[in-house]
């Protein structure tokens, strides 16, 4: 068309075509604006239009005159030929996405798959695959990285063992925003080394039902707490340049699936913790399985954009919790990424879990059956010492209620908007460019740095400092009669039970770091290491290592090895291993079966040890104890040490331990073994703990303690049996221990390694109690610091410790529409925003020990008191502590508002904490503390208006070191 002129009346008067999209400009358009006028048009299927455009065009050469007789008819779609073929006539602007010109640059550029692949979970290639939970493949043609994403919380979780980091709760514990940042940087630098670029956390849901199954992972009770420690997590991940995505959004805080809330719980319970990982810049956030108010909270627009969106101006992207997808009509309500995605065909979670954001015309073949059991593995066995919990409810997880039906259906039935994708594509791409993805490789380009093989010496002891202070700064001490604690020097000291000669470093494996078993000094080796004129006798009591079964066991001649590609052989015992300098070669596939000799009836405990490979034990062809390594899994596709027990055998294998009830004489033992994908040598063992070994052990202990000045207990829980140390029924029961270790030496300490609550009915029996959480792989040098006073404890409670179990609201027996089975299949939060010690308060229940309670080796005292509004609409609390004791000391004030003296339009507490701080103070020393109490702490959500707002007028302001110990107390009008 180059020379081509219109004649002077060619001016676009006519009206506009019905099928063109966008608002074109009223009365005549010169020539010269055409293409103005049709880039601001929104065009689009021009494609069909081509054919015909180009015969015009082709008729119009031919004939002069009859172009000019035809040019207003032909004009417009010469003009869009003119876009499409003529760059130079015709650039569009590039469309404003996500207002970043680069970004939006490039979701132009990409199409439809390619978008898709910054939304859609994919398999990474085994080559490089880290064993993570989720991959993007990114877009290679434009320069865009995959991504990796790895879960926790806390830690990394891959196919190589980590650094284990204090339990969330634990953290949670320090009330220091200082020791979250701190730990957010420990996860960051794991994440780098490990080649991961987006870490699953923090789990900033609320404690509200300690019998929730994964409510040992949050920080606590309070949305206070629970929202600023996650930020300091957050801003300590984000700011060693690693994606933080917080989970799970929202109301994930009870085993039911299907949650009700009102709004004003809703917002100032459940939301405010994301509230404050959105003002944290969080790069994105994990919706959760559960419904809310009826409706999936992966699906659920109320929550994903009235709340998240449009309320709290969340600008990032929202992935959905694996397998929470449940429909492909997600995407238009609120949600961005599906994650897993495909996965590969032998994946465990293959038949479990359906993709809906893929674009392949689906089958009509119907889903698979889930198979349950192959998920074993990840959650876990039974321990003996533990009761057997309730099947895991999978009816939020995986299963799609129409696996015919994904994007392919809504674009074909108009649906499904390009747009939609682009914009969620746009997100995705939009953190990536902000992270600085997009200009340098990221940490997941790199690869894995961090192995067995060469872990990075000085990234390691940096790490484990900041673990070391963490484990250290969450010890809460609960009792301490007539200051048994610090121990003295000239003490002669028995500890008891395995947590003492090894760290009970994680409790639970699930979806967090494993750690480094060799890093896993017990508190009886750190004291002989760092208090050597402590006298210290050790007495394991439940031996959890065991022994291999001997071969006097064995009917002869032994077990007859099977392997997969080598000759049979014949082996007297089961102990491949590299302590026994008899480990297998990596990958190592092979069966061993024999005829055990039972000398008499009981119950034994079978441990099946294995690093290296995936297993199994048969007995009488029952399998009662087994590991699998996940392949093609998402939380890691190794079986390491720690991975399935308490804690790994003492020399650094998973420890997977079962009781079995045997008859005397011979019974059929079937064991075998696969490699996993760690390519390391596969060891394996079978070892047992026989009737009478236990009880030579039980007595062992007991004669330790009777014969020490003091005995130091070490009791656990991994939360099996809810609100009940562990034992109980058992030849192992952790409360008779106690009593019986109490009954022989009036000096007896427990030292708990629990993340949730539990029954203590020796209390009163023992001098002094120690809360050390699950303190990470830094565990023993902590405890034993704090036993000795190295370091004076501070931590305090993040949640009420109960009387009894039906103290909580969640399980009080007179309100079972709050509990996880729920009425009618609907659990109600009708406490509504008082959660945890609120509920105490309102109900005048008196706990055993409240919310942010915790004892030091020392005293303080509180003064002057002086709150004042702040002119930007903050809360200024100004008061004195002074330490009135002789050691030096952590102390954590805490400032509570109380219920506002006028009426309000909302409900409230009697008193709900606002803000805390953590400080240090010498023998003697007073400092004046000033804490800023937020705007958004005095307003409360305004459920008929719709809108937060100001509780204005008189309000009581408290001050002290527990939500039931507030010496302090002044009142603001709040303007």
């Amino acid at each position: 068309m180059t020379g081509l002129r219109p004649s002077r009346s060619a001016t676009l008067d006519t009206p506009k075509p019905a099928n063109l999209k966008g608002n074109l400009p009223s009365g005549p358009i010169p020539p010269k604006n055409w293409v103005c006028c049709l880039r601001r048009s929104n065009m689009i299927s021009l494609e069909p239009k081509l054919t015909n455009i180009s015969q015009t065009l082709s008729n119009m050469r031919k004939n002069q005159a009859q172009f000019r007789l035809s040019f207003r008819a032909a004009l417009l779609p010469a003009a869009i030929l003119a876009c499409l073929v003529l760059p130079s006539l015709a650039q569009a602007p590039v469309p404003a996405v996500t207002g970043v010109p680069r970004v939006d640059k490039l979701l132009s550029q990409m199409t439809f798959d390619e978008k898709m692949a910054l939304i859609r979970g994919a398999s990474e290639p085994p080559a490089t695959n880290q064993g993570q939970a989720g991959f993007l493949t990114g877009v290679p043609r434009l320069g865009i990285p995959p991504l990796r994403m790895s879960d926790g919380p806390p830690g990394v979780l891959t196919r190589w063992p980590s650094q284990a980091e204090t339990a969330t709760m634990g953290l949670a514990a320090t009330f220091s925003v200082d020791d979250a940042k701190l730990n957010g940087e420990v996860i960051a630098r794991e994440a780098k080394s490990l080649g991961i670029d987006v870490v699953l956390e923090p789990f900033i849901n609320i404690d509200r039902d300690i019998t929730f199954n994964r409510g040992y992972n949050t920080y606590g009770e309070d949305p206070v707490l629970s929202g600023i420690m996650g930020a300091g997590l957050i801003r300590g991940i984000q700011g060693q340049g690693v994606m933080s995505q917080t989970k799970h959004y929202v109301a994930y805080d009870t085993n039911s699936g299907n949650v009700f809330v009102d709004q004003q719980a809703l917002h100032e319970v459940y939301v405010a913790p994301f509230i404050d990982a959105v003002h944290a810049d969080v790069s994105s956030i994990m919706c959760s399985y559960n419904k809310v108010n009826g409706v999936a909270a992966c699906g659920n627009s109320d929550t994903l954009v009235k709340i998240l969106r449009d309320e709290v101006g969340f600008k990032g992207f929202v992935t959905s919790d694996w397998g929470a997808v449940h429909a492909a009509n997600f995407i238009n309500n609120g949600l961005d990424m599906e994650m897993p995605g495909p996965g590969p065909k032998d994946s465990p979670l293959g038949s479990m879990i359906f993709s809906f954001f893929t674009t392949e015309k689906p089958d009509n073949a119907p889903p698979p059956k889930p198979n349950t059991a192959l998920l074993a593995g990840f959650l876990g066995g039974n321990l003996p010492e533990e009761v057997v919990p309730p099947r895991f409810n999978f009816g939020a997880f995986g299963t799609a209620k129409d696996a015919h039906t994904n994007f392919w259906n809504l674009r074909q039935e108009g649906k499904l908007d390009d747009a939609t994708v682009t914009r969620a594509a746009g997100r995705v791409l939009y953190e990536m460019d902000k992270f600085g993805y997009l200009d340098h490789p990221t940490p997941g380009q790199n690869g894995p740095t961090n192995t067995q093989k060469d872990p990075p010496v000085h990234a390691v002891e940096v790490n484990a400092a900041a673990i070391q202070k963490t484990a250290e700064d969450a010890a809460v001490l609960l009792k301490n009669e007539d200051s048994i604690l610090p121990l003295k020097t000239s003490d002669t000291v028995a500890l008891i039970g395995p947590g003492a000669g090894q760290t009970v470093a994680i409790g639970t494996a699930g979806e967090r770091s494993i750690g480094w078993p060799w890093r896993q000094i017990g508190t009886v080796e750190a004291l002989a290491k760092n208090a050597p004129d402590l006298r210290v006798t050790y007495a394991v009591e439940d031996d959890m290592t065991g022994v291999p079964i001997p071969a006097e066991a064995w009917a002869k001649p032994g077990l007859a090895r099977t392997p997969k590609d080598s000759a049979k052989a014949t082996d007297a015992i089961l102990d491949f291993t590299t302590k026994a300098g008899a480990a297998l070669p990596d990958n190592t596939d092979a069966t061993w079966e024999g005829t055990l000799n039972i000398p008499s009836k009981g119950t034994y405990w079978i441990y099946l040890q294995l690093l290296g490979a995936a297993g199994s034990v048969e007995i009488d062809g029952k399998r009662v104890a087994g590991a699998n390594g996940m392949r093609g899994g998402v939380h890691g596709d190794t079986v390491l040490g720690g991975k399935d027990g308490l804690m790994p055998t003492t020399d650094g294998l998973d420890n997977l331990r079962t009781a079995v009830e045997l008859t005397k004489g011979p019974h059929k033992v079937k064991v075998s073994i696969e490699g996993d994908t760690s390519n390391s040598p596969a060891q394996v063992r079978l070892a047992w703990q026989t009737p009478e070994q236990r009880k030579q052990n039980h007595e062992a202990a007991i004669a330790a303690a009777k014969s020490a000045k003091t005995a130091v207990v070490f009791a656990w829980s991994r939360g099996k049996t809810d609100f009940v140390l562990p034992g109980n029924g058992t030849d192992y029961d952790q409360n008779k221990l106690i009593e019986e270790i109490a009954a022989v030496n009036p000096n007896t300490v427990v030292v708990l390694n629990v993340s949730q609550p539990v029954a203590m009915p020796w209390l009163g029996k023992v001098k002094a109690v120690l809360q050390m959480w699950w303190p990470g792989d830094e565990g023993g040098w902590a405890t034993a610091n704090i036993l000795t006073g190295k370091t004076s404890p501070a931590g305090r409670l993040p949640f009420t410790w109960a009387k009894k179990l039906t103290d909580y609201p969640a399980t009080d027996p007179k309100h079972p529409e709050r509990s996880s089975k729920g009425v009618d299949g609907k659990t109600t939060f009708s406490e509504g925003i008082n959660v945890g010690y609120r509920w105490f308060d309102k109900e005048k229940i008196d706990p055993l020990f409240p919310f942010g309670f915790g004892l030091s080796y020392t005293t303080f005292t509180y003064s002057d008191l002086k709150p004042e509004p702040a002119t930007n609409g903050d809360l200024t609390v100004t008061f004195t502590v002074k330490n009135t004791g002789s050691a030096a000391s952590d102390e954590v004030p805490q400032v509570y508002l109380g219920r506002p003296e006028k009426k309000q339009a909302g409900d409230f507490p009697e008193h709900a904490q606002a803000a805390f701080d953590r400080i240090h103070l010498g023998p003697g020393e007073s400092k004046t503390v000033t804490i800023t109490v937020p705007q958004l702490r005095l307003e409360f959500w305004n459920t008929s208006a719709g809108k937060w707002t100001l509780a204005s007028g008189p309000r009581p302001v408290l001050v002290g070191s527990s939500s039931r110990d507030l010496p302090l107390t002044a009142t603001v009008t709040i303007p």
